[in-house]
């Protein structure tokens, strides 16, 4: 497949580290005479079927460019939220004829779980039309519910920032001598991961999270009332973590907004740490009671200050790994990776078949959640605990941080790759 050129494209929400994953699958193929140019889909799938595409290796010029997007949150070359339909030959061929076009023989996109069902069915269509174009997926999500892997880039800096909040949050409300609940909102639909993680914020004296709540164990409204009570008997402030995505028993969210659902068939979720702040102003009368609903929203997602370097250098091998794979001719694969030992922290990378990994979603194993449904074991801690380690440098200027962007301005002409 020699002079092939290659595209990468990122799905699905921020991350402080996805960016991360495009240096280094950059990096990779600007190494190797297989690869001639490195393009960029701008906007994902969308962008890609609108011929929203860059010349990437002509933008990567220098080593302080590659440091720079690693550095860099969000996505640099933009998102979208389209799925491709399962039975429409139509877009399929339109997908294929456009890879032709710009003489594209390795596909990378870099996204969660919708993301890589993409992959995976591209790859299913390039092999049914005989074709020798490589599909490979690239992980990324904070919701951490990716399976075959231990943990996915993205998680890890997420975690970091919800630990940190959580225990900056404690310190703010105890110092007042005044009892008080707040209720913080951490996202996780189904998998409740990051809710997890703010069971690190427990040291140096910080008692915060009291109470963790998760998508995996059915929510109790009487229950919770009657332990937020009891501990308003011994503590008079505490902090409670709670996910966006807690259910009832009947199944449905607590905090489903009944808006329309995405083009993912996702709910639109939030307000759960309202509808319990709320809950608890009915509930509990206590003299000068004090509540606040925070909503960390797109804040944990994107929060380059906190990244772990740990997840960044993880997420930059992620990409890596997977032009490496796209060169030996693997395809329908994601680049996962395998945990060795929690102490010393020890890990590999695998190029797993999409076939085990799309549509699937991991959660909590439910050993690792306290027998009382509010809390989280030990195994958890030991889990988390190497994921958030390691300070990463952000360049600064003016004692601000300084970010990578890529020139959109002007899209590249097919004809001039040839």
């Amino acid at each position: 497949m020699a002079g092939k050129n290659m595209i990468i494209a990122q799905s699905g929400g921020p991350s402080s580290a996805i960016n991360a994953s495009v240096a280094g699958a950059v990096a990779r193929a600007m190494a190797d005479d297989k690869i001639d140019r490195v393009l960029g889909a701008i906007n994902g799938m969308q962008g890609f079927l609108e011929k929203k595409i860059i010349d990437v290796s002509a933008q990567m010029r220098t080593t302080d460019d590659f440091e720079l997007l690693v550095h860099t949150p969000a996505q640099a070359l933009g998102s979208s939220r389209y799925k491709l339909p399962r039975d429409s030959e139509e877009i399929y061929e339109k997908v294929l004829n456009i890879l032709k076009e710009y003489n594209v023989g390795y596909f990378f996109y870099n996204g969660g779980n919708d993301s890589m069902d993409t992959v995976s069915r591209l790859a299913a269509f390039f092999k049914k039309r005989g074709e020798d174009i490589v599909a490979v997926g690239i992980p990324k999500t904070i919701d951490n519910d990716l399976v075959e892997t231990d943990h996915t880039p993205g998680f890890g800096s997420a975690a970091r920032y919800v630990a940190a909040s959580v225990a900056e949050v404690y310190l703010d409300t105890i110092v007042y001598p005044i009892p008080a609940v707040t209720v913080v909102e951490i996202m996780g639909r189904n998998a409740g991961w990051l809710t997890a993680a703010s069971v690190l914020a427990r040291r140096s004296g910080i008692k915060a999270p009291h109470l963790i709540y998760l998508p995996e164990v059915i929510f109790d409204p009487e229950d919770f009332i009657a332990r937020t009570r009891q501990l308003l008997e011994s503590e008079r402030q505490i902090v409670i973590a709670v996910s966006e995505g807690i259910r009832l028993a009947d199944g449905s969210y607590l905090a489903d907004t009944g808006a329309a659902e995405d083009m993912f068939g996702h709910k639109t979720l939030g307000g759960v740490a309202s509808t319990l702040e709320t809950m608890i102003k009915e509930r509990i009368k206590i003299e000068k009671l004090k509540t606040r609903a925070i909503q960390f929203s797109t804040l944990q997602r994107a929060a380059a200050h906190m990244a772990s370097d740990t997840d960044l250098r993880e997420s930059y091998e992620c990409g890596y790994r997977a032009v490496e794979a796209a060169l030996q001719g693997v395809t329908d694969v994601m680049i996962t990776i395998r945990r060795a030992s929690d102490e010393p922290y020890l890990t590999s990378y695998a190029a797993s078949p999409l076939s085990g990994i799309a549509n699937k979603e991991k959660k909590i194993p439910i050993e690792w959640i306290s027998k009382d449904g509010v809390d989280v074991t030990e195994e958890m801690v030991r889990y988390l605990t190497p994921l958030v380690r390691g300070d990463a440098t952000e360049k600064m200027r003016g004692g601000l941080p300084e970010f990578f962007k890529f020139d959109t301005s002007e899209f590249v002409d097919p004809k001039r790759l040839r």
